[in-house]
């Protein structure tokens, strides 16, 4: 069974409010070594996430001539320069997911999005954990004994279209190596492929003895 978001989350998170201002910001950035956390409303939902970026902003363009912010690429770091509070500072909407998510889902909507955790809110936006990229890199640690059993009860249960009497199955360092003979060429490639996509697999590599293409 693939991990879902609540098995590999914490549920300990350092979180802001609202209405916090940019000293408390910046103490709680400083005293809790993180880079970055969800900002709350007074339901505990979360409508935003303030990092040491969006501090930066302040403090960095601080001064600056009102005319030339007007040109800076992103419009929105001159709001900051007179934000006080996080709900100023923030950056929103804030890219969240649920707990109940697959864990591979969060990997992929961290990368596309460019970030490093998501908070992890119920259906109506509470907060109820943070995961982060080292928490969804979890899953490769599953031992390769662990992997390979998989791969054998897969095959002898019938979800993976081979005769597991005709395959070798080796994992090492999360790689796992299939050899043998399948059924056909295209339950050979199916089987790398479902393979490939097993949780905690790093890569497959393929050492089938594919039979002659059937032809018509």
């Amino acid at each position: 069974m693939s991990s879902t978001v609540r098995d590999v989350m914490s549920t300990h998170v350092i979180a802001a409010r609202e209405h916090a201002t940019y000293k408390e910001l910046a103490a709680m950035l400083h005293d809790q070594r993180v880079s970055a956390f969800p900002v709350v409303d007074d339901d505990n939902r979360v409508i935003g996430i303030v990092s040491e970026g969006d501090l930066l902003a302040k403090e960095a363009l601080e001064g600056t001539v009102p005319g030339t912010l007007s040109s800076l690429p992103r419009q929105r770091e001159g709001s900051r320069v007179s934000g006080l509070t996080a709900a100023d500072l923030m950056s929103r909407p804030a890219v969240t997911i649920g707990p109940d998510e697959p864990v591979a889902h969060a990997a992929r909507l961290m990368y596309n999005k460019r970030v490093k955790r998501l908070p992890v809110t119920t259906d109506d936006g509470t907060l109820v954990g943070i995961v982060t990229r080292s928490d969804v890199l979890t899953v490769y640690n599953k031992p390769d004994a662990q992997i390979r059993d998989e791969v054998a009860s897969d095959l002898a249960g019938g979800a993976l279209p081979a005769d597991p009497g005709a395959l070798t199955v080796i994992v090492k360092d999360g790689i796992v190596t299939l050899a043998g003979t399948p059924q056909t060429s295209a339950a050979g490639h199916d089987m790398v492929d479902a393979v490939r996509h097993m949780e905690g697999v790093v890569a497959v590599r393929d050492r089938l003895s594919y039979p002659p293409d059937e032809r018509p």
